[in-house]
């Protein structure tokens, strides 16, 4: 297929200030570059290729007394079906994590994970994510081992996100099913069996484009071949095109680059 993993996109209420949030986490660097978002960019021997963009989302209606200093996000319904797993390189790099996210302004969060090896924090904005304990399998990964999307049918959802990104199926499990990048570098792409059901518009999501000359109508065709579907968020009359995947996972073509 003529289409590749671009970004991994963040609704956010504040986004300058969780970008920052999660530039000081990861040591990467924030760009302003655009009004309407901030763009992480992780440094060149990181090896993660995709932009981390944190947008504006719509709040709540409000009254006419004044706004309160921090307007909430649209409120969580349930928890995020797509989050970062954060690599360490040892127990006490493990700790040094946790700790400066809970410096930058993160919080422990209990999802009923019990007494596991990894920590699971969230966000200024309450978005769920783990630093992980060594692994062997992301020594190459750079500061983010995974993005990690939750899934009815692991298999199945990760057959279709192959397709889409170019990047083969490198570990098969019933459990988990992950994605690697031909360069064996950067992030894994993971889908977890969850039986938990979608419910409202997620909070993040990935943007895949055509490759730079590549027909971006004839790549949006094969995409919903290969079991996308249209998907309306209330983007208007934009460049892209938003679809669902086979989960009801929304996501982004982009124009062509």
């Amino acid at each position: 297929m003529a289409t590749r993993l671009v970004n991994l996109v963040v609704d956010a209420a504040r986004p300058q200030e969780l970008a920052s949030f999660w530039a000081a986490l990861l040591g990467w660097q924030a760009a302003a570059d655009l009004p309407d978002e901030v763009e992480v960019h992780a440094p060149p021997d990181d090896g993660w290729e995709l932009d981390l963009i944190f947008v504006p989302v719509p709040v709540p209606p409000v009254s006419l007394a004044p706004s309160p200093p921090a307007p909430p996000l649209v409120p969580k319904v349930a928890k995020n079906r797509i989050h970062l797993d954060l690599a360490s390189t040892s127990a006490a790099h493990q700790a040094e994590r946790v700790e400066r996210a809970l410096e930058l302004g993160a919080r422990r969060l209990d999802l009923g994970q019990g007494d596991v090896p990894w920590v699971v924090l969230a966000d200024p904005e309450g978005n769920a994510f783990c630093v992980l304990e060594p692994r062997e399998e992301y020594a190459d990964s750079g500061a983010v081992a995974a993005i990690v999307v939750d899934a009815g049918e692991p298999a199945r959802l990760a057959g279709f996100w192959s397709a889409l990104t170019g990047w083969p199926v490198s570990s098969a499990e019933d459990v988990i099913v992950g994605l690697r990048a031909p360069s064996g570098r950067g992030p894994w792409l993971e889908f977890l069996r969850s039986a938990d059901h979608k419910l409202g518009k997620n909070r993040l999501h990935l943007d895949v484009a055509p490759h730079a000359g590549e027909d971006h109508a004839a790549a949006v065709v094969q995409v919903v071949a290969a079991g996308a579907a249209p998907a309306d968020v209330g983007q208007g009359d934009v460049p892209w095109v938003v679809l669902a995947d086979p989960e009801g996972n929304e996501f982004c073509v982009l124009t062509p680059r």
